[in-house]
């Protein structure tokens, strides 16, 4: 009877190690303290990511290295794979941004919009992600969610 415990419980370990690897990879920097961030990193948690959140008092250092400009800034800043997402961005643009891979710096949703993921209040309309190019001009519509 000890035998079969034993090996319901290691199929269970190697299931639960296998789901852990399963997740995306997610490094979210932010100002210490801000617990829209912390809400921003769990509902990545809960869609699929496993978030390492990183606090830094000057995150405009962390922007500029990154390539995220003045006018494109939000709360804070994740770095996924080879990708940027700047601010609190819903998870759909962020999946498409990693299936699709395009020839950009990253993704972001400026300021902090009442009701996107991580943010109190109600949603008062669709959210326009833009795309960062790394380059000055006009800034193209990612996807509206």
């Amino acid at each position: 009877m000890k035998r079969p415990t034993f090996f319901l419980g290691f199929l269970a370990l190697l299931a639960s190690a296998a789901m852990a690897e399963d997740k995306i990879a997610a490094t979210l920097f932010k100002n210490p303290g801000c617990k829209c961030c912390d809400g921003h990193a769990d509902y990545l948690r809960a869609n699929g990511f496993n978030v390492t959140v990183v606090e830094n008092r000057n995150m405009t250092l962390i922007k500029q290295r990154f390539g995220v400009r003045e006018d494109l800034e939000g709360c804070h800043t994740t770095v996924i794979g080879d990708y940027v997402v700047e601010g609190h961005v819903p998870v759909a643009p962020i999946k498409r941004l990693l299936t699709e891979k395009p020839a950009i710096k990253g993704i972001s949703l400026p300021g902090m919009p009442q009701g996107s993921p991580g943010m109190s209040g109600a949603k008062e309309g669709p959210f326009t992600i833009l795309s960062i190019t790394g380059e000055d001009g006009p800034v193209p519509t990612y996807a509206a969610e």
